[in-house]
């Protein structure tokens, strides 16, 4: 899909990419036409959890939303949830040796966290440009995108750098930088193993925000569940 899906909850920033897992950083891909997929992930960190799930489905071909929400605790304080809603096309699908560029729209609502000025949530667009080398073994995406803030009335600037390394059949590994204008930017490097071809896969990333103490540090474990087609 996404999830460029990414929700900082803890320290106040909101980086909105919906990404294939375990990317935060978008691709120029789209779910399968005529089926839908499921992403699900926890990220640790050391005084906070999160949770995540992110189905999508592709009802028309060239047509991904994205429906979903998060559960984040931190230590000594109560549990909030998030609710993500997105839609994304494509301009020019990625094939090996090309590119592939599109755009994607959406919303996100922390209901709990700011009951009052988030009741229609941030709202936020970006542009994921995907290139591939190598005969796909070797694919780049680049986002750049915008976040309103309706919270503080801010617009701010998005982006992402991510890397795609086929290390074998089944094992892939990524390693991206991303962040938002008025913050550190954020790291992460990992891997995907694929068990079930064109069905399910596993990955763990660990990662860390520039600039920032150690508590900022998180290691995430994921699935993803890509069906053939299903309508």
């Amino acid at each position: 899909m996404n999830r460029m899906l990414f929700i900082v909850i803890f320290g106040g920033v909101s980086i909105p990419l919906f990404a294939a897992r375990p990317f935060v950083t978008d691709d120029a891909r789209v779910t399968t036409a005529g089926s839908c997929q499921l992403e699900s992930w926890t990220r640790i960190y050391s005084v906070s959890q999160e949770f995540w799930a992110l189905p999508a489905c592709n009802p028309t071909g060239n047509f991904e939303l994205t429906i979903g929400g998060g559960r984040a605790k931190s230590e000594g304080s109560q549990a909030s949830n998030d609710y993500v809603f997105q839609a994304k096309t494509l301009f020019r699908s990625l094939e090996t040796n090309d590119f592939g560029i599109g755009i994607a729209i959406g919303t996100i609502l922390h209901p709990k966290i700011n009951p009052e000025s988030n009741l229609l949530g941030n709202v936020y667009a970006y542009i994921p440009f995907s290139a591939s080398f190598k005969d796909d073994k070797i694919i780049m995406h680049v986002n750049l995108g915008w976040l309103r803030d309706r919270d503080s009335n801010d617009d701010r600037l998005t982006w992402g750098i991510g890397s795609e390394l086929q290390l074998s059949s089944r094992f892939l590994a990524i390693a991206e930088v991303f962040g938002e204008s008025k913050d550190y930017p954020f790291w992460q490097v990992g891997g995907r193993f694929v068990i079930i071809p064109d069905l399910l896969q596993v990955d763990a990333t660990v990662g860390h925000q520039f600039s920032f103490p150690n508590s900022g540090r998180w290691i995430s474990f994921g699935i993803r569940l890509t069906p053939a087609q299903l309508f």
